[in-house]
């Protein structure tokens, strides 16, 4: 059991509306809510179980409100959710056995090559480009891959996706954002359920911090759906290069 002083739940609170907002538009909340968490006492597997909680609530209104905003369609996701959950489910239940630690070193390179690709490439996501795979193809292997990292390990989940949807389905920006908060709630939820039967959950912490979710998503995914691709590709790379330096400083500083 994890004693939470008012002060404490005020902070987790606090992070889950930044990481919400965050989340909801460039993926990444992570990097708020994770730190959060664990500064104020939670051991690392209990921290991972209560952040999938807490983000479960905001990935769940960030896609419900892109699509009421005609920006995704469920059926279009088939393929994505069922392999996406395949390796989440695959992924969290890894996790719970060893450590992330190798992780540590390679997502920076990884996120790194993101970055300089996208900041190097102006028009990125601008309008819909040619499709590089076909769909199920597409979902199939970045569902199992992406869907168990993030229940592996997590940090810029958001990002291997929306890049992804860019370069492989010819995705603009402002569509793979939506897409891609369907496919991040689904990992989200498998890995809850699986940390939540491993008895790595917080569930007064977590759903406390995801009405916090809930008022940063909302906020979030409305600004996307009033902006332009601009926007978000600005805010993309900003969430980015900060995972980046975050990554960077635990791992080697």
């Amino acid at each position: 059991m994890i004693e939470l002083s008012l002060s404490s739940l005020s902070i987790l609170v606090a992070a889950a509306i930044l990481g919400g907002f965050i989340d909801s538009i460039a993926g990444g909340g992570g990097i708020i809510t994770v730190p959060a968490l664990l500064a104020v006492g939670f051991p690392p597997h209990l921290a991972l179980g209560t952040n999938k909680l807490q983000a479960s609530f905001g990935s769940l209104t960030a896609t419900l409100n892109y699509r009421r905003g005609k920006m995704m369609r469920f059926r279009d996701l088939a393929f994505g959710i069922s392999f996406t959950a395949l390796g989440a489910y695959t992924g969290t239940t890894t996790v719970q056995l060893i450590s992330p630690d190798a992780l540590q070193h390679i997502i920076p390179v990884l996120l790194l090559i993101i970055f300089v690709y996208v900041l190097c490439s102006p028009k990125l996501g601008d309008t819909h480009t040619p499709q590089r795979m076909v769909p199920w193809l597409f979902y199939l292997v970045s569902g199992c891959v992406i869907g168990f990292y993030d229940g592996f390990f997590g940090p810029g989940t958001g990002s291997f996706w929306t890049i992804a949807l860019v370069l492989l389905l010819g995705f603009d920006l402002k569509k793979a954002t939506a897409q891609t908060k369907a496919l991040n709630f689904t990992s989200n939820i498998v890995a809850l359920v699986t940390f939540f039967l491993g008895g790595h959950v917080a569930v007064l912490a977590g759903v406390t911090m995801g009405m916090g979710q809930i008022l940063g998503a909302y906020a979030g995914s409305h600004l996307v759906l009033k902006h332009g691709t601009r926007f978000v590709r600005v805010f993309f790379l900003t969430v980015v290069a900060i995972t980046i330096v975050k990554l960077l400083w635990e791992t080697y500083l």
